[in-house]
């Protein structure tokens, strides 16, 4: 079944690994007809915004899911991080026990997903302790 996507002029995403950019002035369509990587721009975290734990996380899934030539070598680094926040913060462990089963699973894609939620999470404890921190 084919995947039909919609860019927005100037848009960018990665299909496989290469990274797409709409230059056309108006919208167009791009039809995905076998099974490959894809995130759209607004999934996509560069190496410089990975500037948190949680988001460290997520651009070494990223790159699990675009580059399956280097698996092994972003694993280490998943599980090197995740060992390092489950330790700092062991409330985690609920939401990377079930990033790891996607990983496990090779379920890039939805591990991305999970590991939004795991950024947001990190967000709202950064700024508990930020206020907590101001009210003293």
């Amino acid at each position: 079944m084919a995947l039909k996507i919609t860019l927005k002029p100037g848009e960018r995403m990665i299909i496989g690994g290469a990274v797409v950019t709409n230059g056309n002035p108006a919208s167009c369509d791009l039809v995905i007809e076998n099974k490959t990587p894809i995130l759209r721009q607004k999934d996509i975290l560069t190496e410089e915004k990975a500037n948190s734990p949680c988001r460290r996380i997520y651009y070494a899934i990223q790159l699990m899911y675009i580059d399956e030539n280097n698996l092994s070598a972003y694993h280490k680094i998943y599980w090197d991080l995740v060992k390092d926040v489950v330790r700092a913060a062991p409330s985690t462990v609920v939401l990377i026990d079930s990033i790891s089963e996607h990983i496990l699973r090779r379920q890039y894609y939805q591990a991305l997903k999970q590991t939004k939620r795991l950024i947001e999470y990190e967000r709202e404890v950064i700024e508990r302790v930020s206020g907590s921190v101001e009210g003293i």
